[in-house]
């Protein structure tokens, strides 16, 4: 008899752009929670934010696809696929020692749920120690 995964169990994630030039793995539980941030950038592209520390991230390829863009205070790197102009994931200014998988990349095979935490980014700086645990471990 098969155990159910507890929620702290991790499983292999992949993700990709929609056009599957970049691809990544990640670990993180079949239940995944993800934030879903109101700030301009975010709301602008529709990201969800699932945070995790830079080990438990791969590229997997696509690394010459990518492009790069900073903003403000330059701190967060955001990752596009210069094919699709997808973002599948960067490394956000809140947790620059971890990455954020945008999980509607995610490979819907291995996700049990998505369950979808409001965040308040426009009003980031009041809030974004909320996060700061996220890339821990």
């Amino acid at each position: 008899m098969n155990a159910a995964p507890s929620e702290n169990t991790l499983v292999r994630h992949t993700a990709t752009c929609h056009c599957g030039a970049v691809a990544l793995g990640v670990q993180a539980p079949a239940r995944i929670e993800a934030h879903a941030c109101n700030c301009s950038m975010c709301e602008r592209t529709g990201f969800l934010h699932l945070i995790v520390p830079a080990h438990r991230m791969t590229l997997l390829r696509g690394e010459d696809e990518l492009t790069e863009y900073r903003f403000n205070t330059r701190v967060a790197r955001h990752y596009f696929c210069r094919i699709c102009g997808c973002r599948p994931f960067y490394v956000p200014r809140s947790n620059p020692d971890g990455f954020s998988v945008n999980a509607r990349c995610l490979d819907r095979a291995t996700v049990e749920e998505i369950v979808v935490i409001p965040f308040d980014g426009q009003n980031w700086e009041a809030n974004a120690a909320a996060l700061g645990h996220l890339s821990d471990g």
